[in-house]
């Protein structure tokens, strides 16, 4: 689920300081692209946990309903809890599964990595690509 969420940049000393209000949140960046990155994985990783939760993701906030003090920034932050879902979820899970012996020994034959094959097959099935 892509989305995009206002933000407020505050330039620091050492640092950008980052508030995302629509989900209470703070992080910070060392440079300008680094407090978006920064920005933007937090939000996600808010959104995938408030999925897990059941939770009710917010809407997001319109950027004039931002109040800004003096040297701040208001920016917007896109995101896709979607993606990084699968990013957080790409480790590999190991399932055992049974076949018959002679397909078996064809695809040994064939040095088939079943593996590979069954994730192919499933993503087919599932019509994800």
């Amino acid at each position: 689920m892509k989305r995009v969420y206002p933000a407020i940049l505050t330039p620091d000393k050492n640092c950008i300081l980052v508030t995302v209000p629509d989900f209470d949140i703070m992080t910070q960046g060392e440079n300008l692209a680094d407090a978006i990155d920064m920005a933007r994985d937090a939000i996600n990783l808010m959104g995938v946990q408030y999925e897990d939760d059941h939770k009710t993701i917010p809407e997001a906030s319109a950027v004039s309903a931002l109040s800004l003090e003096e040297g701040q920034i208001s920016t917007l932050i896109d995101c896709d809890f979607d993606e990084y879902r699968k990013m957080l979820d790409n480790r590999a899970v190991k399932k055992n599964c049974t076949l018959p012996s002679w397909l078996n020994k064809k695809a040994e034959a064939a040095h088939i990595n079943f593996s590979q094959t069954l994730q192919d097959a499933l993503l087919e099935k599932l019509d994800i690509r």
